[in-house]
């Protein structure tokens, strides 16, 4: 897993966390952290679908 996909998903992984803690409180600021798990989920599979893509285009050109 790319490095930049593993820091996404910590961010998302604390962002979901501290959406819950908000909610159990009675915040509405959870909504807040639902959004940023959302964009960072999105930001680590775009880093591993590119990562992908890298691997898979070095490969083609070792091939051929």
């Amino acid at each position: 897993m790319p490095r930049n996909a593993l820091y996404a998903s910590i961010v998302l992984v604390l962002a979901v966390t501290a959406a819950v803690v908000s909610f159990v409180e009675g915040k509405w600021f959870g909504v807040v952290w639902i959004l940023m798990a959302g964009v960072a989920s999105n930001m680590a599979w775009y880093y591993v679908r590119k990562d992908r893509a890298e691997q898979r285009a070095r490969a083609a050109a070792e091939r051929g």
